[in-house]
C-alpha cells in the first residue's frame, strides 16, 4: 500500500522552476530544504518533474507562486546562481545561497561537515578534494570527499562543482550532464581552474 501524498501546504512540498541550463527542482519540509537537483538530461520540466515525485512520493508540487516565501527566495537565489549574474556579482549571489536554510538531520556527520566547507567556496573559485580534506584535518580523506559530494542532495546550494581533482583536473559530477554540466557551471561563473578559461564550454 503506498504512502498518501501530502496535501499541499506552506510546511512541505516541492516546486519546479526554470533556470538558465533547464528546469531544476527542490523539495522542502518544515525545518528547510530537504532536496535541490539540478535538470535532467533534456532540461525540461516534465522529465525533473517526474525524477522529484519518484524521490519525494509523499510531497505535492505547489506552484511556485503558491510557495512559502523562504522557498521563492531559495528558488531565486538559485536562478541567479545559474546564471552570469554569479560572475557580475559573485558576492550577491553567494549571500543569496548561503541564506538558504538546509534541513541536514538525516544526513552522515561527515557529509554534512564537508559540505559546510564546500557552502564557503565563492562563485569564481574552487578547491580540491585534497583541500577540503586537509580542512577536515586528514589529508587521506580526499576519497571520502568525493564520495560525499557525490551523494549531495543539495546541488548546487551545496556546490559540489566546485570541487575539483589535483592539479585542475575536473574530477566527476553525479549529476546529469556530467563533467560537462559542471564545466558550463563554473564558466558561468567565471572560474578558471588552473588558470585555464573554461567559458568556450558549450551551452
Amino acid at each position: 500500500m503506498t504512502e498518501p501524498v501530502v496535501a499541499p501546504a506552506a510546511s512541505a512540498g516541492i516546486a519546479i522552476f526554470d533556470t538558465a541550463i533547464g528546469h531544476c527542482g527542490l523539495a522542502w519540509g518544515p525545518r528547510g530544504l530537504v532536496g535541490v537537483q539540478l535538470p535532467e538530461a533534456d532540461g525540461s520540466a516534465e522529465a525533473k518533474r517526474a525524477r522529484m515525485a519518484r524521490d519525494f512520493p509523499r510531497l505535492a508540487e505547489l506552484p511556485t507562486a503558491q510557495c512559502p516565501t523562504a522557498v521563492r527566495a531559495a528558488i531565486d537565489a538559485v536562478v541567479a546562481l545559474l546564471s552570469d549574474r554569479s560572475a557580475a556579482d559573485p558576492m550577491g549571489v553567494d549571500a543569496a545561497v548561503r541564506a538558504i536554510v538546509l534541513d541536514d538531520e538525516g544526513l552522515p556527520p561527515f557529509h554534512r561537515r564537508v559540505y559546510d566547507i564546500a557552502r564557503r567556496i565563492l562563485p569564481g573559485e574552487t578547491k580540491t578534494y585534497g583541500e577540503i580534506a586537509e580542512e577536515l584535518g586528514d589529508k587521506t580523506l580526499a576519497r571520502a570527499v568525493g564520495q560525499a559530494l557525490g551523494a549531495n542532495p543539495f546541488a548546487p546550494v551545496v556546490p559540489c562543482h566546485r570541487v575539483l581533482g589535483a592539479k585542475g583536473w575536473q574530477g566527476g559530477f553525479s549529476a546529469p550532464g556530467g563533467p560537462l554540466l559542471k564545466m558550463r557551471m563554473l564558466g558561468m561563473e567565471g572560474a578558471t581552474p588552473g588558470g585555464q578559461s573554461i567559458l568556450q564550454f558549450p551551452s
